[in-house]
């Protein structure tokens, strides 16, 4: 896989609707759950670098990834991160706010998702070339911030994190939102030793259904 610059990135993002966030404390457990998610038909997920490994974990699901998939680290915090994550065999990182590895990525054409959650940090990111805004926490402002943003910024590429939910991601779509990005409630215990994967497939399949709006 090659990774992807800002420009490709946004229009990923935008056919795909739906990005899957694996945060796994084993590379065995990020591999099933993505192995789980693709077979459910996602075709964009994020592998968080909270997990130690997690370069083993991305070389691993980059090797059997659909060819119409993209793969990406995320929690990248530094500039080392964005070449360790890329050294890895990611197409795109994700940030969790305005730091050095969102101007160091937008410096070398590496496609990134910046983290950001005022009006100023998400016009910064929009304006400095970012491929999308990551809003988060998107719990403690909820759809109802994305649509007035979306109003003074009405071509922001918002995708809210950490607390999308089957029960409202309608209503952040219905906001404006151009993405979701969603960890716990669809990957759910599929990460652990004993983890229901048919659960995961089920919940995956909802969850895009819920995204093609």
């Amino acid at each position: 896989m090659v990774n992807l610059d800002n420009v490709t990135l946004q229009a990923r993002i935008n056919s795909e609707r739906l990005i899957a966030i694996i945060r796994s404390n084993t590379v065995e457990g990020a591999v099933l759950t993505a192995d789980t998610l693709f077979k459910a038909g996602i075709r964009a997920l994020e592998v968080t670098l909270t997990l130690k490994e997690a370069a083993q974990a991305i070389r691993q699901i980059v090797s059997f990834a659909p060819t119409d998939a993209i793969v990406g680290a995320g929690t990248v915090l530094t500039r080392s991160q964005v070449d360790y994550s890329i050294d890895a065999g990611a197409q795109f990182i994700v940030t969790p706010s305005m730091g050095e590895s969102v101007s160091y990525a937008l410096q070398e054409d590496i496609g990134v998702i910046a983290g950001a959650y005022t009006p100023t940090e998400i016009y910064s990111a929009l304006a400095n070339g970012a491929a999308a805004v990551k809003l988060f926490p998107a719990s403690s402002v909820g759809p109802q911030f994305v649509k007035a943003i979306c109003e003074p910024f009405p071509h922001a590429r918002i995708v809210p994190v950490g607390g999308v939910s089957l029960e409202n991601i309608s209503e952040y779509f219905d906001a404006g939102a151009f993405a979701v990005g969603v960890g716990g409630p669809l990957v759910g215990d599929a990460v652990t030793p004993s983890g229901d994967h048919e659960a995961l497939s089920q919940r995956a399949r909802l969850f895009l259904k819920g995204s093609q709006r």
